[in-house]
């Protein structure tokens, strides 16, 4: 059986892509929230390039008001990610082999990695989301 997330898998980030074939990180999570789970989000308007800006929208940007925080993850929940102190960049959650988290990654593209890999790579899992409610 081949999992959804194969199809991101390897595509490439690109600043302010919302898809489908080229992403940021937040243009693939309100993606993936869309087309697999029916979730439709609001866009953040950002330059990803200043971390001034992403630490202001995952504070206080009107898009993150469709969310409620988590304690543990499931399947399609949001991840905050930080690499010091403060959340600079957002993944969804996947119940797949373990569990783990799809994201789009700067210079790499589209990643699926568990909790291990991600924090070889320098990423430490912040705070969890979940949508407020389901859009059909």
């Amino acid at each position: 059986m081949t999992h959804f997330a194969n199809k991101y898998i390897g595509l490439p980030w690109v600043a302010g892509a919302q898809g489908p074939d080229s992403f940021d990180c937040w243009g693939l999570a309100r993606y993936v929230l869309k087309h697999e789970y029916g979730h439709a989000v609001p866009p953040v308007n950002i330059n990803p390039d200043n971390l001034r800006d992403v630490l202001h929208a995952f504070k206080n940007d009107l898009a993150f008001q469709a969310f409620f925080e988590v304690e543990k993850p499931r399947d399609g929940d949001v991840v905050l990610m930080r690499q010091a102190k403060n959340p600079v960049h957002a993944g969804l959650w996947l119940d797949v082999d373990g569990g783990g988290v799809l994201h789009c990654v700067r210079e790499i593209g589209v990643v699926f990695q568990d909790v291990p890999a991600l924090n070889l790579c320098g990423w430490f899992l912040h705070s969890y989301y979940r949508v407020k409610e389901k859009i059909y």
